[in-house]
């Protein structure tokens, strides 16, 4: 076996032995994020008065973290799990992922929905949603602030901001009505898009 073979079967060797570490540092990652998330979650069940939101969103970053990050041991891709905040995902780490607003638009993303990212080898970004959570369809007035560009559903108690790929898709104006979904349970910042009432 020539000099140059033996060299190569020995950085092969190493390669796959530092993916290996990098795997098993990852897992540990998770389940101390899994930990810190479940011990977070049973503090707040042992408060007199329980924030019900905060704990579902405590016990929703424990699921994510647990389905979490995983990284194939031949080092190819990345995957990893998180939740929908609106805009972004939030991985099991913290870490916040730029959704594409197009594919959270025609998806129909929802806080609270579970997301697969792929980071493939030429370090293409690949979502998937998993974990749908359970939503509720209302109706709402369409308000854009000029200031900003930014638009919101309203309607006489809430405001749901929206994502501008959504409301664009559908030609929505001020003054429109919007169709949207929100989570069924607990409160929410951001709104998907269903569909826009045009108001003659």
């Amino acid at each position: 076996m020539s000099q140059k073979k033996k060299q190569n079967d020995f950085d092969i060797e190493t390669n796959q032995t530092q993916n290996q570490e990098e795997s098993l540092g990852l897992v540990k990652e998770i389940l101390e994020n899994t930990q810190s998330n479940i011990k977070r979650a049973l503090e707040m069940l042992n408060e007199k008065n329980v924030d019900y939101s905060n704990l579902l969103a405590s016990l929703k970053n424990a699921k994510a973290a647990t389905q979490g990050l995983t990284q194939d041991l031949d080092g190819k891709e990345r995957i990893i799990e998180g939740v929908f905040n609106g805009e972004k995902m939030i991985g099991p780490d913290g870490v916040e992922y730029n959704v594409p607003a197009n594919y959270a638009s025609k998806s129909k993303l929802v806080e609270g929905d579970i997301l697969k990212l792929t980071i493939a080898g030429n370090g293409s970004f690949i979502f998937k949603q998993i974990g749908p959570s359970d939503r509720k369809q209302l109706v709402a007035n369409l308000v854009k602030d000029e200031m900003t560009g930014d638009w919101y559903a309203v309607d006489e108690k809430h405001r749901w901001k929206l994502l501008t790929a959504s409301v664009t898709y559908f030609h929505g104006q001020a003054g429109d009505e919007v169709v949207i979904l929100v989570p069924k349970d607990g409160g929410s910042s951001w709104a998907a898009v269903e569909n826009v009432i045009k108001v003659v």
